[in-house]
């Protein structure tokens, strides 16, 4: 395991990091917006953030035999350790949805957006914006946390916009239910996995330079 992601889960990482992973758990929560469950998982990794400020770890981090580059490497890889683990959570639920519950009346009564590919697709979509909008944001002092806020409303924004897109004439096939029109649904999930490939890595890889011009 890499040096610097084995310090941040033992060192940095608040406890609500892993806490907050039950989160996925609202992807079984009939009428409600289980987009909002990739929410909360973002919100627990800033948590560790916030600890990690409050702690100085980023100068302690700095002060370290590593690159700048390194410090920044193990915020992503520990974000990004979370997001896949609250990934693959929402998945097995999804998948719980789509065969054991597939018969469930409150499920097909739903007028939210169902738990399918679709929806796995838009959770990584949300955690690719965490990483550009916060994770990039943040970089720029290595301090600050107002790009939360700006995370905050581009996140609800885009859960919006999910939620109303299948009401839309002609895209009701996306909220599909069980494993209908599946090759559609996994050309959307495919979708989200290359958005949260790109958003992340263009993210990392400003966040380096932005880190190494800043003078703890």
């Amino acid at each position: 395991m890499n040096a610097m992601l084995r310090k941040e889960m033992c060192l940095s990482a608040s406890v609500l990091s892993y806490i907050f992973l039950a989160a996925a758990v609202m992807t079984l929560i009939p009428g409600y917006p289980v987009l909002c469950g990739a929410f909360f998982i973002t919100l627990g990794i800033f948590h560790s953030f916030q600890s990690a400020r409050e702690a100085n770890d980023i100068v302690y981090s700095a002060l370290l035999p590593v690159a700048k580059s390194d410090v920044v490497k193990g915020k992503f890889m520990f974000s990004v350790m979370i997001e896949l683990a609250g990934f693959l959570l929402m998945t097995v639920f999804t998948l719980i949805r789509m065969t054991v519950l597939s018969g469930s009346e409150v499920y097909h009564k739903n007028a939210l957006m169902n738990a399918n590919p679709f929806f796995l697709g838009m959770t990584l979509v949300i955690f690719g914006l965490f990483n550009m909008v916060f994770i990039g944001g943040f970089f720029k002092t290595a301090y600050k946390f107002s790009p939360f806020v700006t995370y905050i409303i581009v996140a609800f924004l885009t859960i919006g916009v999910a939620e109303a897109f299948h009401h839309i004439p002609g895209c009701a096939d996306v909220n599909a239910f069980g494993f209908d029109h599946i090759g559609l649904q996994a050309a959307l999930l495919c979708g989200g996995a290359v958005m949260f490939t790109i958003l992340t890595f263009l993210s990392y890889k400003k966040s380096c330079r932005t880190f190494e011009k800043i003078d703890l």
